[in-house]
């Protein structure tokens, strides 16, 4: 094969960039219909086919490289040849992430509703390698890409996406959002689910039968409905797609490891040829951690904190609640406190309030109104955000605080989630799998 000289594709720069509209056409770039695949999924194609080359084998994905490249090196025979040095060399970018898939894997799993990443990066430190992640938010995705060098496939509701999932995996994750639907005075049962998000976790468990799974949500999600919501998810899953799944648990970060007060509800299920007949979920393993573990280390910028007129806003907001007997309002976490749920949207921000004495230069450098306070009352940092839910400090940041605030306030904790899991690893049986395909692929 002659030597071919090409520009490295930089997937992690091209596809976070959102000021660049870029779309790949070619005869590989097409759906079966004749539509042009949207450049977000050929991303996702292209990422998971290199991430997971071996293991299935994606004629769309090589497809869509030639188209990229161009590539008509032929062979003796004048087939095109893939070659897989070259493609990834191509796309070295995939492969200089901080947080790269497990070589030689323990397990499998997949990753749903996968944000940035949290059910992954506790799968990974117990030696599971994802094969499939799909998300749908644009500024999580590229985070999820600038660390584990993978772009998530987008809705997991359409079909054209659950298509790419592979068969035989071990263990499904997903942090489901919790839609809201009614279904007093029904069936409870598989069909009265649809148009939830929760339907289409379920329909996937139907198809793949995967040999586990591992669902988190709010903890609001078992009073939900006066109890009926948890009731169908249960009844579908025990009854419907008849897994072993012991009674929802709601498990507290806190207690492993990380100075965030957050409780979520975690479910877990077996497939039945597993043999699992009992469960117990992870007792904690660290209450001892607090604010001033996490806390940044260097000053950090006056952008953080308050200004004197926003804080006299706060207080007089807490004090009209404190009047009806509420207790809404700022609160202020000391460095050996325990911070709260961080949350987005609403007072998520300015529940978790420090005092951070060390600005010496109170100069703005954001418009504000009035000055930079002198009490050393600013807002928590992304990092410290990240620290909160158990993301080490290699974890890459590429967004603005805006949108780092809200995915990390929406990911799970990593500790809590790698307790658990680890629970769950135990007791399925990790005999390799066959090999993996996709469905029409």
């Amino acid at each position: 094969m002659s030597h071919i000289d090409y520009n490295d594709f930089a997937i992690t720069k091209i596809y976070g960039d959102s000021k660049v509209q870029m779309q790949i056409y070619g005869p590989n770039s097409l759906n079966n219909d004749g539509s042009i695949i949207p450049f977000d999924e050929q991303m996702a194609i292209i990422t998971h086919y290199l991430h997971n080359r071996g293991e299935y084998i994606n004629s769309k994905a090589e497809g869509l490289i030639q188209d990229i490249y161009n590539i008509q090196t032929k062979n003796d025979e004048g087939s095109i040849v893939s070659d897989i040095d070259i493609q990834y060399t191509l796309f070295s970018d995939l492969f200089s992430v901080p947080f790269q898939p497990i070589t030689n894997p323990k397990f499998t799993f997949i990753d749903l509703f996968a944000g940035i990443g949290g059910f992954r990066m506790a799968m990974q430190n117990l030696g599971g390698k994802c094969i499939f992640s799909s998300e749908w938010d644009t500024q999580a995705k590229k985070t999820y890409l600038l660390n584990y060098g993978e772009v998530p496939f987008g809705d997991i509701t359409k079909e054209s996406t659950k298509a790419y999932i592979p068969d035989n995996f071990d263990i499904l994750c997903a942090g489901f959002p919790c839609q809201a639907f009614s279904l007093a005075g029904k069936r409870l049962g598989f069909n009265e689910t649809r148009g939830t998000l929760f339907f289409d976790v379920a329909d996937i468990i139907r198809r793949k039968r995967p040999k586990a799974f591992f669902l988190e949500n709010v903890k609001g999600l078992l009073i939900h409905d006066k109890g009926r919501t948890i009731k169908t998810i249960l009844k579908i899953l025990r009854e419907d797609l008849d897994y072993y799944v012991p009674e929802p648990q709601v498990i507290n970060a806190m207690n492993f490891g990380v100075p965030q007060h957050r409780e979520r509800v975690y479910i877990v299920g077996f497939r039945n040829d597993q043999n699992v007949k009992e469960f117990t979920y992870p007792t904690p393993t660290d209450k001892t951690k607090r604010f001033a573990d996490i806390k940044e280390e260097n000053v950090v910028s006056a952008k953080y904190y308050l200004s004197t007129q926003y804080i006299r806003t706060l207080k007089a907001h807490k004090e009209r609640h404190a009047a009806k007997g509420n207790g809404f309002g700022y609160e202020i976490i000391p460095d050996d406190g325990v911070a709260n749920a961080i949350v987005v949207g609403g007072m998520g921000r300015e529940r978790n309030l420090v005092i951070d004495n060390r600005l010496e230069d109170y100069t703005p450098v954001t418009n504000i109104k009035g000055e930079i306070n002198r009490d050393g009352i600013r807002r928590m940092t992304p990092r410290e955000w990240a620290r909160l839910q158990g993301f080490p400090d290699n974890f890459i940041i590429g967004v603005a605080d805006a949108s780092a605030y809200k995915q990390f306030g929406n990911s799970v904790a990593i500790p809590a989630i790698q307790a658990t899991a680890n629970e769950i690893i135990k007791r399925i049986n990790l005999t390799k799998s066959v090999q993996y395909g996709i469905d029409g692929k």
